[in-house]
């Protein structure tokens, strides 16, 4: 991801999206480590969609509750990128900086988001089951969970693709097929999500491939020109368990414009009208991953920020719900 985001800009988003926050405080107490496996001391604060003229929601969606997670400076639940759900009503998360993170969605009795519980961390290993230790080892921005159930994570700077085996007995990783293009050193495979017996990857500057284990295929070539900042660039995806796939886009134009958008995937790579846009003077900040599920008649869409370990920015996940 490009870091190019400017404090000006951060503070006024944060104090636009504060002016409808309640604070619903849930300490975590830890408990011994298992299964390697760490417990991380936080809590949340509700979110809302902030001051009207941010947020739109096409027909048919509504927001279904959101929170902040607030922990300590030096805590690893920090620069989340990328966001999966467990089937279990659990949630998975990556940081990029080599971090994997696991918690449950607490819901209340209408199904809104209220906290998350449960909390904890792992750091990935290199191949050789070391832990990573360096930022350019561990900048890892996209997060898959397999049909057969392995863990994929996919890492920019040295751009790759791993494969941690199942969510319960996590390995040493594993190289898998990645997409055979030039990715630029900060603008690698975003978009990461389950693609019938392969995967599915989207770059941040464009262009999106299905892979199998033995190749990856160009689904929409990415464009002679990089796309800007100030495109819509995706920065997440997951499986439309309708169909097709869901992708959070992110937009940035100076001074203060920070923009997020969730839009359907087409199976040719097509994006469908946009479902959920987030702007100033609402709440918004730098959406990077989505999750989506069945919930009765209605897909439940889960949205995560990613905080750059700034303190002006957030880790906040939103919920939807769309038909």
């Amino acid at each position: 991801m490009n870091r190019r985001v400017y404090v000006a800009a951060l503070a006024a988003l944060t104090l636009a999206a504060c002016a409808s926050a309640v604070v619903t405080s849930r300490p975590w107490t830890p408990t011994v480590e298992i299964d390697g496996w760490t417990p991380a001391e936080a809590s949340t604060r509700a979110v809302g969609l902030g001051w009207p003229g941010g947020a739109v929601l096409a027909r048919g969606v509504r927001y279904a509750g959101g929170v902040s997670l607030q922990a300590d400076a030096g805590s690893p639940l920090h620069s989340l990128s990328d966001l999966k759900l467990t089937g279990d009503g659990g949630f998975i998360s990556v940081s990029d900086v080599g971090d994997l993170a696991r918690g449950t969605l607490a819901l209340d009795g209408r199904g809104r988001l209220i906290g998350l519980e449960g909390l904890s961390v792992r750091r990935l290993s290199l191949t050789d089951g070391t832990p990573i230790s360096r930022k350019a080892e561990g900048d890892a921005e996209g997060l898959a969970i397999t049909t057969g159930g392995d863990l994929l994570v996919s890492f920019e700077r040295d751009h790759r693709i791993w494969n941690y085996g199942p969510l319960t007995a996590l390995r040493a990783p594993r190289a898998v097929s990645r997409p055979d293009f030039p990715f630029a050193e900060n603008d690698g495979m975003e978009g990461l999500a389950a693609s019938g017996d392969g995967w599915r990857v989207s770059g941040e500057a464009g262009g999106t491939w299905d892979c199998s284990p033995a190749r990856c295929a160009v689904v929409t070539a990415a464009p002679e020109t990089p796309l800007a900042e100030s495109d819509y660039r995706i920065t997440g995806m997951d499986r439309d368990p309708a169909g097709g796939w869901f992708v959070v886009q992110r937009s940035y134009r100076v001074p203060v414009d920070v923009r997020a958008r969730v839009r359907r995937m087409a199976q040719d790579g097509t994006l469908g009208p946009v479902l959920v846009e987030l702007k100033l003077p609402g709440t918004t900040d730098n959406f990077e991953g989505i999750a989506a599920e069945r919930r009765g008649d209605r897909t439940r869409l889960y949205i995560l920020s990613d905080d750059n370990f700034n303190a002006v920015q957030r880790t906040m996940m939103l919920a939807f719900d769309v038909n």
